[in-house]
């Protein structure tokens, strides 16, 4: 016998639907260029929890050049610089010098390149755009780089950096004031405790209960200024100083900060907390042919091709020519100089014996900033008695900073092995990832945990680092060996990278016998 329709009919009405799962939060915290062997269960004990307890990348990398605002952009989009058009922390224009670690500089690059310099959708601004309570706060420069279309306060994310230089929502600095803070945060100093600290302090009492009390799921970025500018200004000679360790325990202090409040708060289980460091480091050694090198000497030693336009960058330079004019002899010049190792060149310049072209580190996309004609990359080497090695690097750096203080930006290993880990309800817990992985990577990751769709503009993304995630399967990894044609006096560039599916990962690059890392040095 069939039942009754209305019988039937509330048998329906009484099952409730199943909401679909609220989505979990997010954390992301960057330490500023923190080594990957610098992190011990005694110099940062909740750096070393993380990646214990959560998962560990093995094999982590910076994007080339080594250099913050690169890292930033990757960071944000999920893109290699080829599509960003970050070549540098300071790049030209076209129409000028700009420097991209400086709030007005980074509003004139905007408005230069039609509202969003980099061309791409950043996680926060995808986050935010999707309906997520939003906040990114940290450094001058990266801060801004991560929700860089929504600045001047009007916007739903949260935006605070150091040196108060993004415009903040009144609201939120009235908060600020009530929690006794002062305005604007303490200068920066090495090491960069008293920042540091304030900046815990608002992340704790401010932001992190205003992501919280919105009954939203939440994405926040943090960007801690410490190791980095605490291993720049390094005092004892070696960036493994005082000073320096100094710094790793800031930024170990800070996130402990930060998870201490989810905790507290109930929200530790739900969020995802993935930490990165921006580049590696390196002690500067500028002694080349028995003298110190100053700054600016590049420029200097190419004098003779008054077209050439030299952007410093500490451990790269990017060098841009007027039409492309002379590009071989400026080249042939760069592979005379003992200081440099590793030329790439633009491949509408044709081959150039000497130097790999720029598609082969991902230079080349849809970026809407002027691509340099030539980078190149100066020379590094391990010090003597130093041990591990990659604790122990030295490199020639354009740079006002002196020999005995900190600087990256070069394609030594030392410079592209960042810090990675992640923990958290969508990671595995206790795993250790030994396929390759990179700062590009972690906006496509957290956009699936996040559920969010970001179109991409360009071709050079990153990838889902699906193995590290729960239920996810193992992937194949290859390595390869990219070598120029040789220069008239025998110098070649090569390239170590590796590979998972389409995308690839830069380990080292340079002139044999002149870069940490290539050649298994």
């Amino acid at each position: 016998m069939k039942a009754p329709r209305f019988a039937l009919l509330a048998l329906l009405v009484a099952t409730p639907v199943q909401a679909a799962p609220k989505p979990h939060n997010v954390l992301v915290f960057v330490a500023d260029g923190l080594r990957y062997v610098s992190v011990t269960p005694k110099t940062a004990p909740t750096l070393w929890r993380i990646k214990s307890e959560g998962v560990d990348f093995t094999n982590s990398h910076s994007l080339y050049p080594t250099l913050t605002t690169v890292n930033a952009s990757a960071i944000a989009t999920g893109h290699y610089i080829g599509d960003t058009g970050d070549f540098g922390n300071t790049i030209w224009s076209g129409k000028g010098i700009i420097q991209l670690e400086d709030d007005a500089q980074l509003a004139q690059a905007n408005a230069q390149f039609g509202g969003n310099y980099l061309n791409e959708t950043s996680l926060i601004a995808a986050a935010r755009d999707a309906g997520f309570a939003t906040a990114v706060m940290g450094k001058v420069g990266p801060t801004a780089i991560q929700d860089v279309t929504d600045r001047d306060g009007t916007g739903p994310t949260i935006l605070i950096d150091d040196a108060y230089g993004i415009t903040i929502s009144p609201g939120v600095l009235d908060e600020i004031k009530k929690a006794g803070l002062a305005t604007p945060a303490p200068k920066p100093n090495a090491p960069n405790v008293e920042q540091q600290k304030y900046m815990a302090q608002l992340a704790t009492t401010v932001v992190l209960p205003r992501l919280a009390a919105s009954g939203l799921p939440f994405a926040m970025l943090y960007w801690s200024r410490d190791p980095d500018l605490s291993q720049h200004l390094e005092k004892d000679g070696s960036i493994n100083g005082a000073t320096g360790q100094a710094g790793i325990k800031d930024a170990d202090d800070t996130l402990a900060a930060l998870l201490a409040w989810l905790r507290d708060n109930g929200l530790d289980k739900t969020t995802d907390v993935f930490v990165t460091a921006d580049h590696g480091f390196s002690t500067i050694d500028k002694h080349v042919g028995g003298a110190e090198l100053a700054s600016g000497f590049l420029a200097k030693d190419l004098k003779a091709f008054p077209q050439a336009r030299v952007v410093a960058n500490g451990g790269s330079d990017l060098i841009y020519l007027d039409g492309g004019k002379n590009a071989a002899a400026v080249v042939d010049a760069l592979t005379r100089l003992d200081y440099i190792s590793g030329i790439f060149v633009d491949d509408d310049l044709g081959d150039i014996p000497g130097s790999l072209p720029m598609s082969a580190i991902n230079w080349r996309g849809t970026a809407l900033t002027p691509r340099p004609s030539i980078v190149v990359s100066f020379a590094s080497h391990l010090v003597p008695g130093c041990k591990p090695a990659l604790m122990c690097a030295a490199e020639v750096a354009d740079t006002s900073l002196e020999s005995g203080q900190g600087m990256h930006g070069t394609f030594s290993r030392a410079d592209t092995r960042n810090f990675m880990a992640a923990i958290g309800p969508d990671f595995k817990a206790r795993f250790a990832d030994r396929a390759p992985v990179s700062n590009a990577d972690i906006n496509p990751t957290l956009a699936k945990v996040l559920g969010l769709t970001i179109v991409p503009k360009g071709g050079l993304g990153g990838r889902v680092i699906g193995e590290a995630l729960k239920g996810g399967k193992p992937v194949a990894a290859s390595r390869a060996r990219q070598v120029s044609s040789p220069a008239a006096n025998g110098q070649k560039t090569v390239l170590d990278s590796q590979k998972v599916g389409d995308t690839r990962y830069f380990d080292a690059a340079g002139f044999p016998g002149r870069t940490v890392g290539l050649d298994g040095r």
